[in-house]
């Protein structure tokens, strides 16, 4: 998988938060602007 340029859209993933919760790129972009924080080596 190439790195994501600044500005370019994500793909959709699914993956839990801090909580356990599972969410949804799509589903949370649907009602809410969203910032995503890529930690490396995580």
């Amino acid at each position: 998988m190439k790195a994501l340029q600044i500005a370019e859209i994500a793909p959709d993933f699914t993956t839990k938060d801090h909580n356990g919760n599972e969410i949804n790129l799509s589903e949370l972009t649907k009602t809410k602007d969203v910032l995503l924080f890529f930690y490396r080596g995580q």
